[in-house]
């Protein structure tokens, strides 16, 4: 648990991209216009979720307004209304909403994070500023080896980002890699006596997929509950 939250203090200090440093202060400083009177984290966002979890979902990054706003990945906007709703159907979650930092969310088993964690311009972090963070990616997951048997990634670039970080912290990635689709499982066997890995991929949970039906709740639902199953987790039916 130390090791986690001296990550995570880490990763929130992190100033590497010159880029992304720029876009979420002033974002930070500007604010939305519904959030004029709050105070917004403007910093990388670290990951969430216990330090023993088994199940282990990975986005792209933290949203302007959500994540960068209140300080915790996919809280505070669409995205994580659809994502949390999900967890707690299946029940993974303590409540169905995450709206900030200290509104009582608990994730039963789950930890979510992403391969990016500052707030990037239009959402598309370049494939620099992906190579600059993906060592934090490694450190978490070298943290969670112990007992994360499951990982769900949302969408195509998230899944692009993802893979190598698999590979380098110690699970064997097949070649060819294998392509991203909605309710993709691979398995990846573990390198040197380390436990094998469930990989789902979900299409992501943002307002283009679930907006226009790409991706439903009962899909998202079904994958998430599919995972748990294979990471030995307790279930809704």
């Amino acid at each position: 648990m130390d090791a986690l939250a001296d990550l995570d203090r880490r990763i929130a200090g992190c100033r590497a991209c010159p880029r992304l440093v720029g876009w979420r202060e002033e974002v930070a400083r500007t604010k939305r216009a519904a959030f004029a009177d709050q105070t917004y984290w403007g910093r990388p966002v670290p990951g969430f979720g216990p330090p023993d979890a088994r199940l282990l979902i990975v986005g792209l990054a933290p949203a302007a307004h959500g994540g960068n706003r209140t300080g915790r990945m996919f809280t505070g906007d669409r995205s994580g209304d659809v994502l949390y709703q999900a967890l707690y159907d299946v029940g993974l979650a303590s409540q169905p909403t995450s709206v900030a930092v200290d509104d009582g969310l608990e994730l039963y088993g789950v930890r979510v994070t992403a391969p990016v964690h500052c707030a990037p311009p239009a959402n598309k972090p370049t494939p620099g500023e992906r190579a600059t963070c993906r060592a934090w990616l490694v450190q978490e997951l070298a943290l969670l080896r112990p007992t994360v048997r499951a990982v769900v990634v949302l969408g195509a670039f998230g899944w692009q980002a993802t893979l190598p970080v698999l590979a380098e912290a110690g699970w064997s990635v097949p070649r060819p890699r294998p392509a991203f689709a909605h309710g993709a499982r691979v398995a990846l066997d573990g390198v040197g006596g380390l436990d094998g890995l469930a990989l789902f991929g979900c299409f992501h949970v943002s307002q283009r997929n679930t907006f226009t039906g790409r991706l439903t709740p009962a899909m998202l639902r079904e994958v998430l509950r599919t995972a748990a199953e294979a990471a030995g987790l307790p279930v809704r039916p």
